[in-house]
């Protein structure tokens, strides 16, 4: 387990004990925090699709231009009115309906294209297995256009499905994050009332500002290299910050008293 980086970094208020109390849960971001960061190139997702639904060239560069559009405008009405969206919309959008034999192609050439980017951090089954060894429920809470049923295939792929307690993935509600509702909907699958729960997640916006705003403790995990255009301007603080994934049982038991 790696050692907290200093009082100081690690609390922003300057004392660890300031968010003092009971916690029974942590919930957890998918993308950035539970996976690596990785820097994608969003076009060439959709390069992959319209090469998997066997466009030829000039196709290939519209369709993936089309989509592209699509997923942009999706995720921008996330940030601005923090409401959901889901794949088999965006693809419905420029023409590729459910069950069509050319979506089911490009999808699963897409999904391909994504599987590197998807697999859970080495310290993940660790962290989960210390969390639940103490009784702290574990759950996950997305922005995302997948479906519980493919994040589930990713988690039983890296054997950890079974140390989740509780998810929840906008895919399958009617918002993103931050809107308080989906975090209360979080604190609801793992069983335990927002104010005894906290969250982590590498997004300052969606995964600080968000959960405070329903009385979830917030650990911030800076190490993405979140695009500017993605990033939005708020007042919050996280309650602590991890520089690492090992550095959040640490603060968790210094809350819980057990430092």
């Amino acid at each position: 387990m790696t050692e907290p980086r200093g009082q100081l970094e690690t609390y922003p208020s300057g004392d660890p004990l300031a968010a003092a109390g009971p916690v029974d849960a942590v919930v957890f971001d998918w993308g950035g925090t539970v996976t690596p960061w990785h820097t994608v190139d969003l076009r060439a997702q959709w390069v992959a699709f319209a090469d998997g639904v066997g466009a030829i060239a000039c196709q290939m560069t519209d369709i993936a231009t089309r989509l592209l559009a699509a997923e942009d405008d999706a995720w921008r009405e996330g940030r601005e009115h923090g409401s959901s969206a889901r794949l088999g919309e965006i693809l419905e959008s420029v023409g590729f309906p459910p069950g069509d034999p050319r979506t089911v192609a490009g999808q699963a050439a897409y999904e391909e294209f994504w599987e590197p980017h998807t697999f859970t951090h080495p310290a993940i089954p660790y962290l989960w297995e210390g969390l639940r060894d103490k009784g702290i429920r574990v759950g996950v809470l997305s922005n995302t256009i997948w479906t519980r049923e493919y994040h589930h295939g990713v988690f039983a792929r890296d054997g950890v499905l079974d140390l989740i307690d509780g998810d929840v993935y906008s895919s399958e509600v009617a918002w993103v994050k931050p809107h308080p509702e989906i975090f209360l909907a979080a604190a609801e699958a793992v069983g335990v009332a927002p104010e005894r729960c906290v969250y982590v997640g590498d997004r300052s916006y969606e995964d600080v500002h968000g959960p405070q705003q329903v009385g979830m403790r917030a650990i911030w995990v800076p190490h993405s290299d979140i695009p500017e255009a993605q990033q939005v301007s708020h007042q919050a603080t996280p309650d602590a910050i991890a520089h690492e994934l090992g550095d959040i049982a640490d603060i968790v038991a210094t809350w819980r008293g057990e430092r």
